[in-house]
């Protein structure tokens, strides 16, 4: 252990050390980032601004844009700034910040998506109890649960100091470690069943008893209605759940460098862009309500000027 040395920064390998690559990757990176705040910040605008949407289910959507707002900020700023001044260093205080605040925002997505599941099977199953059950006191109160709900950093980093991601994320860290990380990457397995498997299952118990309250309705129109209602979230659920499963339980000996790069580029960049789409390009009651936020911003701007 004498020998060991602890680093002092890390070097990100996850894109090209092409200048030109490097330009393009802070094109299409700043695009995705712009596409992510403006969608999110639409979701949240109007769902703060109409008295319609003042509901437990758009009050759960609202946390979850401002959420993906700042998963999206932990790692896709910092790439660009590499990209455009042409370096790919990460100080070590700077890893620890991101892999803290990455898996505090996974975590918390996870539970903001449990949530909202659960929210959907009280309005489908337990419809005439959904006031009741879904009050203001217990919004707030599982939304706080979310907020709130490295060992990483303890390991000796004495090898390489090249990760081969675009971000600071536990997985390539693990692997830099000089001493043997067998124990590690099962408390990282057993973690992970943890926060992703148990959530996971969750939202499937949920989805299990409104599928088959939906199949008892005797109307196409009712039955079509309430699956449009989960539709969205289904989507959301099925592209974060499975990128992240797929990074974090997948055994050691199929590990792929190369995909969990891809992975993780779409559950902490893709994810959080294409959310407020998903929700609100399928959904009629945000469009509406879109709809007339700006028919009374032009009513009011055309009354100003004929004052």
């Amino acid at each position: 252990m004498s020998n060991q040395t602890t680093r002092s920064e890390f070097l990100l390998l996850g894109f090209s050390d092409v200048r030109e690559l490097q330009i393009l990757h802070f094109t299409v990176f700043l695009v995705i980032y712009l596409a992510a705040l403006m969608g999110n910040l639409l979701i949240v605008t109007v769902i703060t601004l109409d008295r319609h949407l003042h509901t437990p289910m758009y009050f759960f959507l609202g946390n979850l844009s401002i959420l993906d707002l700042c998963f999206i900020s932990v790692t896709v700023p910092k790439s660009m700034a590499n990209s455009l001044t042409n370096t790919r260093w990460i100080s070590f205080s700077g890893c620890v910040t991101q892999v803290f605040l990455v898996v505090c925002f996974a975590a918390a997505e996870m539970a903001f998506l449990t949530v909202m599941a659960y929210d959907r099977y009280v309005a489908i199953c337990l419809p005439l109890r959904y006031r009741e059950i879904m009050n203001r006191s217990a919004c707030v109160q599982m939304a706080a649960g979310c907020w709130v709900s490295i060992w990483v950093f303890t390991l000796p980093f004495c090898g390489s100091n090249k990760i081969n991601y675009f971000f600071c994320d536990i997985p390539p860290l693990i692997k830099l470690s000089c001493i043997d990380t067998s124990q590690y990457e099962m408390q990282l397995f057993s973690a992970s069943i943890l926060v992703i498997f148990t959530p996971f299952t969750l939202i499937l118990v949920s989805y299990i008893f409104i599928i088959s309250t939906i199949l008892k309705i005797a109307s196409a129109e009712g039955r079509h209605k309430a699956f449009s209602t989960c539709s969205s979230h289904l989507i959301v659920v099925t592209l974060y759940y499975g990128c992240s499963s797929l990074i974090y339980l997948r055994p050691n000996s199929i590990n792929l460098p190369d995909s969990n790069k891809v992975l993780s580029l779409i559950y902490t960049t893709v994810t959080p862009t294409l959310n407020p789409f998903i929700y609100s390009l399928r959904n009629k009651e945000v469009k509406e309500a879109l709809r007339r936020i700006l028919g009374d911003m032009m009513k009011r701007k055309i009354f100003s000027h004929r004052k």
